[in-house]
């Protein structure tokens, strides 16, 4: 009975979607880029290439923009892959499949100074919307998102601090393997951790 019990848990883990989730500039391209190395396939289509602000690339798809719009046929395919789907997406999931959600979670300051940067590369206006103003709505935005991800049955989240990460890269890449039921190369995972990346601390 014991050996089913193990065989059947690990088939309900391959039925999985995996989500690297959280805000813009929190972690989340490093993220799917630790996963890729330990093992597990990103989904992506590769239609953003990398720049300055994401050197090792960007491990988007673009149809996941399209969530609001009910256009989630592709999700079958990402079953057992990683697939990057910011926080404002993610209630837009159907109900229908079960995610595992690495949640990465960041210092605001930092992502607000990340991205200002990315707007002046791109000669974008930054003063729109002061800091101040901004934060506050992260704030409540992400307030928002916890409690609609707690009262979901479908939904496993294991929420990743994107600043002790790069201090302590082995412990967090063995949590992740753990979460996601032990299949990876954790060492491999670990390795991708790149503090020359980590451009704009406070």
């Amino acid at each position: 009975m014991r050996n089913f019990l193990r065989t059947l848990r690990k088939e309900r883990q391959t039925e999985d979607i995996t989500i690297v989730s959280g805000l813009p500039r929190s972690g989340t391209s490093m993220m799917m880029k630790m996963l890729e190395a330990g093992g597990m396939p990103p989904y992506t289509d590769n239609i953003r290439t990398a720049d300055d602000d994401n050197p090792k690339g960007y491990y988007e798809y673009e149809r996941v923009k399209k969530l609001p719009e009910g256009d989630t046929s592709w999700l079958p395919d990402a079953m057992g892959k990683a697939v990057k789907v910011i926080s404002a997406l993610l209630e837009h999931l159907p109900p229908q499949y079960n995610y595992r959600v690495l949640f990465m979670q960041r210092k605001m300051d930092e992502i607000l100074a990340s991205q200002k940067q990315m707007l002046v590369r791109s000669g974008q206006p930054t003063d729109k919307v002061g800091d101040g103003q901004l934060a506050e709505m992260y704030e409540k935005h992400l307030a928002r998102v916890n409690s609609w991800l707690a009262s979901q049955a479908n939904f496993s989240v294991l929420y990743l601090d994107y600043n002790q990460m790069l201090t302590d890269p082995e412990e967090y890449a063995a949590q992740i393997n753990d979460f996601l039921g032990e299949k990876l190369d954790s060492m491999a995972m670990a390795s991708i951790v790149d503090t020359k990346l980590y451009r704009q601390r406070k």
